[in-house]
């Protein structure tokens, strides 16, 4: 056994040991934990976390902010609310057939789980599901992306401030290391990430039956219909879209939109991202960049693969190789085997298709993998059902983009290639639980009426209880 392995299995053991102390722990003691882990994010390590996404891939400080600290003081929040109410019995209803019992639920911690978060936002994609994992009672080893040394550490410095390792702990280090740790038992594994590497995820926790949860991504498209109120549709989109350089797993990743709104909402758009970025983006301080070269080059190829193919660059397709640059680019007059239109895109580009009957934007949508989400922009109440109604999505929202991510009393998740498993509030405590049954017995049972010897008084009582209970 490498060193390596023996480093790990060394911390999964004591982590293995302490879980029982850990999950007896009460509702107070748990919300403790998350109040300390509020009061590092807010205000202890809070500067240092700006200052390093900063460093790591120029993240503006307000951006920092509103989807990095934010969205993990809200779950904290909510989670410091409600947990006393998630972590009692539920009582559920009892069948007359089982006269003399109650029935009720207990969700009690699955165990030693694995926490494996990516590089597009690595603050709120990791303690977010970590403060699901710490409600529910479990302990938890987190393994981050490699590709943000600055805010890895500071991550590292918060996780080795406020808990002993036997309780939880990071491990830095390549895909070497997700390698190594994911031949572990683990009781549950939470991955966040690409379809692609949540296949691998899957594959390992197959070995030892681990439950997952793995938020993925996809494609998802954005519909505007002639009805649309094109500014807002526009100007919500832009936001929406190139926000973090357009990386995002919620980002609307293509448009389709009626062919007679389509200028309309280019010009809109264009005007828009001018508004939010200025005419040069590369020297906005509002815009970030992309994480590495290997990305960059990858979105490179896709904007030269579009005019390969005699795509129309709408607007934007500046890039600098040396600052992992592309400006907000859109693309229109795609064909249907250009590169952006088969895989995620992840970046800063909106490719925009139209359609010239509502139902033609359905046979596309339904033609590809299920997105992570769908959103639609219309005032025509009809098209709206229509969409939802004929399409399947992990979330949806209604002339805006993004948003749901953001209600904790949301479910938030993908299906089939775009996840396995909700996150958020209640929904992430639920993830990392096990839904006990539990059924007792206060007086006589009435099912050992019907114990053997079957005699014929038996065999009645059978049929009455088929047809009456």
């Amino acid at each position: 056994m490498s060193n390596l392995k023996n480093k790990f299995l060394e911390t999964y053991t004591l982590q293995k040991s302490n879980q029982q102390n850990i999950a007896n722990s009460n509702y107070k003691q748990r919300i403790r934990k998350l109040k300390r882990l509020k009061r590092a994010l807010e205000s202890t390590h809070r500067e240092k976390i700006c200052n390093a996404l900063y460093h790591d891939f120029k993240k503006p400080l307000v951006e920092t902010e509103l989807t990095e600290i934010y969205p993990v003081i809200g779950e904290i929040k909510f989670a410091i609310k409600n947990l006393k109410k998630w972590t009692k019995k539920k009582k559920v209803t009892t069948p007359l057939s089982l006269l003399g019992s109650s029935s009720y639920i207990l969700y009690e911690p699955k165990g030693v789980c694995l926490l494996i978060s990516p590089w597009n936002f690595p603050i709120n994609l990791t303690f977010a599901p970590l403060v699901s994992a710490i409600a529910a009672g479990n302990t938890v080893i987190i393994k981050p992306s490699e590709h943000y040394p600055e805010t890895s550490k500071i991550m590292g410095d918060i996780i080795s401030d406020l808990f002993k390792p036997n309780e939880i702990t990071l491990i830095q280090g390549d895909v070497t290391v997700s390698q190594e740790l994911l031949q572990l038992p683990f009781n549950h594994i939470f991955f966040t990430g690409s379809p692609s590497i949540g296949k691998i995820v899957m594959k390992a926790a197959a070995e030892h039956l681990t439950s997952v949860t793995l938020e993925l991504g996809g494609k998802s498209p954005t519909v505007i219909d002639e009805t649309a109120n094109i500014e807002k549709a526009a100007k919500r989109i832009a936001w929406g879209k190139f926000i973090n350089n357009g990386q995002v797993c919620v980002a609307p990743d293509y448009v389709l939109i009626s062919k007679k709104v389509e200028k309309q909402f280019v010009k809109a758009i264009k005007k828009q991202i001018e508004y939010f970025y200025g005419t040069n983006a590369q020297v906005s301080e509002s815009y970030c960049r992309i994480i590495n070269s290997k990305h960059f080059t990858r979105l490179l190829q896709h904007i030269e693969d579009a005019k390969d193919k005699n795509a129309t660059i709408a607007f934007g397709g500046v890039t600098n190789e040396k600052e992992n640059y592309i400006s907000p680019t859109l693309i229109t007059n795609l064909p249907k085997d250009a590169s952006l239109l088969e895989d995620e895109i992840f970046g800063p580009i909106l490719p925009i298709l139209t359609y010239e009957k509502l139902e033609e934007a359905i046979n596309y949508i339904n033609a590809k993998d299920k997105p992570l989400a769908l959103y639609i922009f219309s005032q025509n109440k009809k098209n709206t059902e229509y969409i939802i109604k004929n399409t399947r999505a992990g979330s949806s929202c209604v002339n805006h983009v993004v948003l749901q991510y953001s209600n904790h009393h949301l479910p938030f998740g993908g299906s089939n290639t775009s996840g396995i498993g909700k996150a958020h509030g209640f929904y992430g405590f639920q993830e990392f639980s096990n839904m006990r049954s539990i059924l007792k017995q206060h007086t006589v049972s009435a099912t050992e009426l019907l114990y053997p010897p079957y005699t014929e008084r038996k065999k009645k009582l059978t049929n009455a209880t088929i047809k009456w209970f």
